[in-house]
């Protein structure tokens, strides 16, 4: 990271000189691959507000992309980003300076090919194969690991910003809240992600989470039978709430007009004219006893005016995810005489400001008298409204405004003003901001900074814009406003929604596939954890089982062509029963034979297992391993199906559709997924030892009496034909984390000293863990009892 941006620094530097000589061609190459390299670069984005080089990068971006060259231009990089899609790709260049001495770091084995060679690999018993072929997979998952590792590192260091995206507290990485600026704690970024940003930051780095269960909130939803909502900004999201949920967005009129007279937008040519002209603006309201709302994207836009407001002695509060706890109390006087306050998105914030005395200064709004009076049901109510407008005309004229209000049209004289840093991608986000202003009939404005460095006019809208600044000759700190250039910025808006509604009807394709799997594994989990026998359910194992394994070693047509020792190979390791057939036999015999033979040598094992253990214990028994085997071959199965969709995509530039690919891949793997839980289903059942399994159980046997009978007082011994009760002692659970693993086990020695508990069940679910983490008991150490 620290070569690349020595690297962009040094083109940077040469597209300066380039521009200087008139060579424009070889100064947009340079600020091209500049810009691929480092798209936040601070010379970089300082030198694209000059004339015409913003043009100049999109021309030759365009060029290279017709021509499909824009890879050669990578070439001189360590590595390219893509802020749009969220993607970093290592180039050659790249791979050979993180691995100079191991050429091979970066190239993945074709395991297929791999496991044939295997296969085909003669003198090799089925052990032998089976451990060859487990060293292979293992070395390749390891491999692609580290791969992985670093392209989320170099993501975390090129994409993620801190007090932007995350804050770090108390030596831990948390995640802000894209949309409400809350913190988000116990939440972790997936893939390796998190642990890169802990890396970065020199934090401890945890262990990385295992998806469990996953679903789409799209998918979530839809399982309800019916569906309906209330939320103030719904109507801009309406196509999309057709096209997912097929739910009409109906706008409920307000009960009052709203007051609030909404300015058109002001953009400047960089962040620092734009800060300096919302200071300029807050400093002139507070004085004249305006409270005033400023809104921002993220933690380090609301510490940096803060920060700028202390140095113009401006009393104010400052509201994100670093000062969240005063939360209530900062909104309630958010709309008192003279407040200023600085808050991180207010969705969700600030849902009812209540204004001060002294903020309103008109108790009936001029502006609104044709809507008022087109409200009006009677005459009476038509003759109040008049009387009240006159009044108010009588105000405004002894206070020197226009009577009918037009100088509020252009200055709001009161109520709550709301100032926003920056427009977001998402125009629902703008709009509760807004909102917070002018709510239940109150009067109130806002307005919208904007400059051509905000992530929204840098990837959408930048170039048209800056275009209309260079042709009108815009000086610095100068800003523009017009109609045209609000709609503009709301046009880029409505593209960036676009652009983000078709990432989630996407993954939502994406999700219905592993939606139909993900109904049929919970269905066979519904069934055990309804309690019903599974003994059948097993017994159909069994059969299939037999069927799978005589099948795939009496290929052959003739019975003596047949694997006969890897059959009996797998039959032991799977059934632990041998199969007892003279030469002559294994020479004449079918094999529909020899799977009935299997079968009613297998199912009589099962029987007698069943008869050691006890009918209703061995229906138990069945039941958790079949829960467990399900559970923990579909968070195999779910960590399998990222690893596809991460590299689907390349599978369009074989001119195949990436969705139609994953279906197909997908679809195979949840056969075999299938096939891993019936096959490791039946092992499990028949390799276990009916004295094995714990809880109090009843066994015989003279190695267990004689362990009884060294415990018993001399002189005395058990009859001989009692059943012995064997307790086991109580396993200590653990989590992973061994300082909180010896904290819970101390905590609970303890707790059954003091005789606060017996056993660690007797824990209360909901009570905090002894362990001290701060989660609840079912959360922690109690969360698999």
């Amino acid at each position: 990271v620290y070569e690349q941006t020595r690297l962009v620094n040094k083109l940077v530097s040469e597209a300066e000189r380039l521009l200087r000589n008139g060579n424009r061609k070889e100064a947009g190459i340079k600020l091209l691959q500049a810009k691929r390299g480092a798209t936040k670069n601070k010379r970089l984005m300082k030198l694209m507000h000059e004339p015409g080089v913003q043009q100049l990068i999109e021309e030759t971006e365009a060029k290279y992309m017709k021509e499909k060259k824009l890879h050669e231009l990578d070439e001189v990089l360590y590595f390219s980003i893509d802020e749009k899609s969220n993607i970093v790709d290592i180039t050659e260049k790249g791979r050979r300076a993180i691995a100079p001495d191991n050429p091979d770091f970066f190239t993945l084995p074709d395991l297929p090919i791999e496991l044939k060679k295997i296969d085909e690999q003669p003198g090799l018993s089925p052990r032998e194969r089976a451990v060859l072929r487990d060293k292979v997979q293992r070395e390749y998952a390891e491999k692609s690991e580290k791969i992985h590792a670093v392209t989320q590192l170099l993501k975390a260091y090129s994409l993620f910003e801190r007090d932007v995206e995350y804050i770090v507290q108390d030596g831990r990485v948390i995640i802000v809240d894209e949309f409400t600026g809350r913190l988000m704690p116990g939440r972790r970024y997936s893939d390796g992600l998190h642990e890169a940003l802990e890396a970065k930051e020199g934090v401890r780095v945890e262990r990385e989470t295992q998806t469990l269960a996953t679903i789409t909130l799209q998918n979530y939803f839809r399982m309800y039978e019916k569906l309906a909502g209330m939320t103030g900004t719904a109507a801009t999201e309406a196509q999309e709430f057709w096209e997912i949920y097929k739910l009409d967005v109906v706008v409920i009129p307000t009960h009052k007009p709203v007051r609030r007279v909404d300015y058109d937008d002001l953009i400047f040519r960089t962040k620092r004219e734009k800060y300096k002209a919302i200071i300029e603006e807050v400093e002139r309201l507070h004085k004249k006893g305006i409270p005033v709302l400023v809104g921002t994207v993220s933690v380090e836009v609301s510490e940096t005016l803060s920060r700028m407001l202390q140095r113009r002695g401006i009393k104010h509060e400052v509201l994100n995810a670093k000062h969240h706890q005063r939360e209530a109390e900062i909104v309630a006087h958010a709309g008192e005489r003279g407040r200023v306050t600085i808050a991180t998105n207010m969705a969700g914030r600030g849902t009812d400001i209540k204004l001060g005395p002294g903020v309103v200064k008109c108790d009936f709004c001029i502006l609104k008298l044709d809507e008022e009076l087109a409200r009006a049901k009677t005459e009476e109510e038509r003759k109040k409204i008049l009387e009240m407008a006159e009044k108010t005309r009588k105000k405004l004229k002894e206070a020197g405004l226009d009577p009918d209000g037009k100088d509020c049209l252009e200055d709001m004289p009161c109520g709550l003003h709301i100032i926003g840093s920056e427009r977001h991608d998402a125009r629902r986000i703008d709009l509760q901001l807004r909102g917070r202003s002018g709510r239940q009939g109150d009067p109130g404005s806002s307005r919208f900074y904007i400059s051509l460095e905000d992530d929204l006019m840098r990837l959408f809208a930048r170039e048209r814009i800056a275009r209309v600044m260079d042709r009108m000759g815009i000086k610095e700190g100068e800003p523009i406003k017009h109609p045209l250039i609000t709609r503009a910025i709301e046009n880029a808006q409505r593209r960036v929604e676009r652009y983000h509604f078709d990432i989630r009807k996407r993954l939502l394709e994406f999700d219905d596939v592993m939606n139909r799997q993900r109904e049929v594994i919970y269905g066979w989990r519904n069934e055990i954890l309804d309690g019903k026998n599974m003994k059948d359910r097993v017994l159909e194992l069994i059969d299939y089982a037999v069927e799978e394994i005589v099948d795939s070693y009496t290929q052959a047509k003739y019975p003596e062509d047949w694997d006969w020792e890897g059959l009996e190979a797998d039959l032991i390791e799977t059934f632990l029963i041998e199969l007892e057939l003279s030469d002559e036999r294994k020479h004449e015999i079918r094999r529909d034979e020899l799977e009935d033979m299997i079968k009613k040598h297998a199912r009589e094992r099962y029987e007698e297992k069943e008869k050691l253990l006890g009918e209703e214990r061995m229906r138990e028994f069945e039941r958790i391993v079949m829960l467990q085997i399900i559970d923990e071959n579909w968070r195999h199965h779910l960590y399998e199906l990222d690893a596809l969709k991460e590299g689907i995509y390349l599978r369009s530039y074989a001119q195949k559709d990436p969705l139609v690919e994953y279906k197909r891949e997908a679809f195979g793997m949840f056969e075999e997924l299938v096939h891993r839980i019936q096959m490791d289903t039946v092992k499990y059942l028949f390799r276990f030892q009916p004295e094995a399994i714990a809880g109090p159980r009843e066994v015989r046997g003279r190695a267990v009496k004689e362990e009884f009978r060294e415990r018993l007082p001399e002189g005395e011994a058990p009859p001989e034909e009692e059943k012995i009760i064997v307790m086991p002692k109580e396993v200590i659970p653990e989590i992973g984390d061994p300082v909180l693993d010896a904290r819970f086990k101390k905590a609970v020695e303890k707790l059954k000293r003091e005789g606060k508990i017996k056993k660690i069940r007797d824990i209360g679910r909901n009570e905090p863990c002894p362990c001290g983490s701060g989660k609840k008991f079912k959360k922690c150490h109690g969360r698999n009892l």
